[in-house]
């Protein structure tokens, strides 16, 4: 679509993206094995070795997820994805992202949200954000970077149909809140 490649090699000032290999496994699952990420997120046992396993097989498969990297120590810190959903197919959508808990409260999620969108913003008008309704963590780092709230509505993200947030940054209105 477009000539939009869905796992781009990104550089910002602390951190690198680019996209997930079959052996980032050992990197990322220790990055996810902390219970506290998971806590408000629809999959709360994430963090158990069984159930990343599963995850981590379907994001390889995805063929759209990246990696996130700490620039300094070239350590995985966490996972994003770009992604069409079904009510927006000509837009473009940024989500099933994790960071480490290190990295939370800081620049980390600005700068690559920032290098996110400023890459899709080159291929789309629009970038949707779709949030569960019980991670208010999430609703909130999403509206601080300058995603505004949209609707709710029903999607398949997961395979079955679930009640999301739908939060939006339209290109023409993009101000970069960093």
């Amino acid at each position: 679509m477009n000539g939009f490649n869905y796992t781009p090699t990104l550089l910002g000032e602390d951190i690198s993206i680019r996209p997930l290999r079959e052996n980032d496994f050992n990197g990322l699952y220790k990055c996810a094995s902390d219970k506290k990420i998971w806590e408000g997120h629809p999959a709360t046992d994430r963090y158990k070795r069984e159930q990343f396993e599963y995850w981590f097989h379907g994001a390889i498969g995805s063929q759209s997820t990246i990696v996130i990297s700490d620039s300094l120590t070239n350590e995985i810190i966490g996972s994003s994805r770009y992604y069409i959903e079904d009510s927006s197919p000509n837009d473009i959508s940024i989500g099933h992202t994790f960071l480490s808990c290190k990295y939370w409260g800081g620049v980390t999620n600005s700068q690559l949200k920032q290098l996110m969108l400023n890459y899709a913003f080159k291929h789309f008008n629009n970038v949707w954000f779709h949030i569960a309704l019980s991670n208010i963590r999430s609703q909130k780092a999403t509206q601080k970077i300058g995603a505004k709230f949209s609707h709710e509505g029903i999607s398949k993200l997961t395979g079955k149909p679930e009640l999301w947030k739908f939060y939006k940054v339209e290109k023409g209105a993009y101000i970069r809140a960093f």
